[in-house]
């Protein structure tokens, strides 16, 4: 799966903000749309830290949930 994909995905159920340091590391932060929780993923890739978000949200939705979006 292309990280624009699952970066879709993730923008479904979360806030994004993106960012980088002075050393090129990409700091991609997430913050829930339900309960504002947030957690933060960092990598000089933009898609490494995009594809940890992603399996970070496969993570905390539930199976039912998955079932019921891919059936769509």
């Amino acid at each position: 799966m292309r990280s624009t994909t699952k970066l879709k995905h993730i923008l479904q159920l979360y806030t994004v903000a993106l960012d980088m340091n002075d050393d090129g590391e990409m700091h991609l932060m997430i913050f829930d749309k339900r309960d504002n929780s947030s957690e933060e993923f960092t990598h000089k890739s933009y898609s490494v830290v995009v594809d940890k978000a992603f399996r970070y949200m496969m993570k905390k939705i539930s199976p039912k949930a998955v079932k019921a979006a891919s059936s769509q």
